[in-house]
């Protein structure tokens, strides 16, 4: 997404203003550094105040790894696990 012509703020605010976001096959690919920074502010500014979907064949515990940087998965993982609601 393009920063510097405020597509990409449009694009931001779009997705946060969803009642559901679904993020389909979470953890297929280790994030980079811009798809860590755009998860952190989506799953920030989404936490508490809208539903968030994922769906993921990584197991929970290998998130952390495919989120990388320790310091923001464990921000992003927090703010998802707090209140999710897992299958049996």
């Amino acid at each position: 997404m393009a920063k510097t012509d405020g597509s990409y703020l449009k694009e931001l605010a779009k997705i946060e203003k969803q009642d559901l976001l679904i993020i389909d096959d979470f953890g297929i690919q280790p994030l980079d550094a811009q798809s860590r920074a755009s998860l952190m502010e989506i799953i920030e500014d989404r936490h508490a105040k809208a539903s968030t979907l994922l769906t993921s064949q990584l197991p929970v515990n290998k998130w952390h790894e495919a989120i990388g940087e320790q310091t923001i998965a464990d921000a992003i993982l927090d703010r998802i696990v707090h209140d999710a609601h897992r299958p049996n």
